[in-house]
């Protein structure tokens, strides 16, 4: 049986390098368009519409994002993700209080509510693009996080042969 995977282009476009993730989508979606099993969605910042996807049982979640993880700008990384968060760890008010008050959601409060309702799939990655600009109110990426979304793309594709 094919597993069922969620691909999650997460940004904001108003940040420069940090739209990544969603022109990534745009791109990668007509790819694999013709596959039953993976889904491809912009989640764009808020995430809330990506713990409602979620509910539809996926087995495998891969969130596209803009990181700052220390490498040279255009650095396409792919890992799993080694744990959201420690959410059965905070305090049931502190719980209640974080992850009801939506108005502040972002993509990891996101996978903690989605931890928290049980819909986190068992494994999720991360195919991140090390920013080299994300000035806030500043519209467009730079060439050279635009020039790695290909080189995504094929780790992407090489990684989905291996998993379908």
């Amino acid at each position: 049986m094919q597993k069922k995977i969620l691909i999650a282009g997460v940004g904001n476009e108003l940040k420069q390098d940090d739209a990544f993730g969603i022109e990534f989508a745009k791109i990668f979606r007509p790819k694999v368009a013709h596959l039953d099993n993976i889904m491809v969605m912009e989640v764009g910042i808020g995430g809330i519409h990506l713990v409602q996807e979620l509910h539809a049982s996926y087995d495998i979640l891969v969130l596209v994002d803009a990181v700052a993880w220390g490498e040279e700008a255009g650095h396409i990384y792919f890992r799993e993700m080694e744990k959201v968060s420690d959410i059965e760890e905070m305090p049931v008010f502190e719980k209640r209080v974080f992850l009801a008050d939506m108005h502040y959601t972002n993509p990891i409060r996101a996978l903690m509510l989605a931890k928290a309702l049980k819909v986190l799939p068992a494994e999720v990655y991360i195919l991140g693009c090390e920013a080299a600009e994300h000035d806030d109110f500043a519209i467009g990426m730079t060439t050279v996080v635009t020039e790695a979304i290909p080189k995504a793309i094929d780790k992407l594709l090489s990684w989905l042969s291996i998993k379908i």
